[in-house]
């Protein structure tokens, strides 16, 4: 995949996907800005360190990034949390922290970055969704039910402005091998190499996911081999069902 002269904004670029999908996105030829609350170890062309909590900052990140770049070709909504637990197990700092990132930022932006976009005659945007927000998972509630909405919201804006040139899609992965993933494992007593490995076992292809597994395909999608994919919602699971 060639990205000579494409113009990308990744979100959540500290995390592991996230530094994956902006390696990628450089070594194929794109000028990357990063987003995210510390980016200061990223290798990028344009730092824009913020909280996605702020809505000035979601509002005005894809003007940064054009204004920065010299364009904007392609947004990677990539930053996300995980809350746990069911609703009664649920505060309302977990609800307002996980509709904040996972569904209120992705959407100023995708709305902030489709004029801009529709100005050059098109774009891609990738936003990373879930398994767990396509089917009902145990114990993970809010989270389910934010992705379900980062899924939703995918498809209407992939019909909504397809007509602009503007191909929306979303990632939808199960579990990654990712610090979010390990720090999870710990704060719940578990030693998280051996409890990664345990997890693993319980795929098909026989390992979770590496953040390269994900970042291969968000780039895929906004790539022009992608080029009549719009409004899809694509797993990458190993094979394994949300259970």
């Amino acid at each position: 995949m060639d990205f000579s002269g494409k113009h990308a904004l990744v979100t959540g670029a500290a995390g592991g996907i996230g530094q994956s999908i902006v390696s990628k996105l450089r070594a194929a030829g794109a000028r990357v800005a990063v987003a995210d609350r510390d980016v200061s170890a990223i290798s990028a062309d344009t730092h824009l360190p913020g909280d996605l909590l702020d809505p000035a900052y979601a509002n005005t990140l894809p003007a940064q990034a054009a204004e920065a770049l010299g364009g904007l070709d392609i947004v990677i909504n990539n930053a996300g949390v995980i809350t746990r637990g069911s609703v009664t197990e649920t505060s309302d700092d977990d609800w307002a922290l996980s509709m904040g990132v996972n569904v209120e930022a992705p959407f100023r932006i995708c709305r902030a970055a489709i004029p801009i976009m529709a100005q050059i005659g098109g774009g891609a945007i990738v936003n990373t969704a879930s398994c767990w927000g396509l089917r009902p998972g145990p114990n993970h509630a809010v989270y389910c039910m934010t992705k379900a909405a980062i899924a939703s919201l995918t498809q209407c804006m992939g019909h909504d402005h397809a007509h602009q040139g503007i191909r929306i899609n979303a990632v939808c992965p199960n579990e990654v091998n990712t610090p979010m993933l390990r720090s999870g494992f710990a704060q719940r007593g578990f030693d998280p190499d051996s409890a990664v490995s345990e997890l693993g076992k319980t795929v098909p292809l026989g390992r979770i996911a590496e953040p390269e597994d994900i970042a291969d395909v968000v780039l895929f999608l906004a790539s022009d081999g992608a080029r009549y994919m719009c409004g899809a919602l694509i797993e990458v699971n190993g094979g394994k069902p949300v259970t």
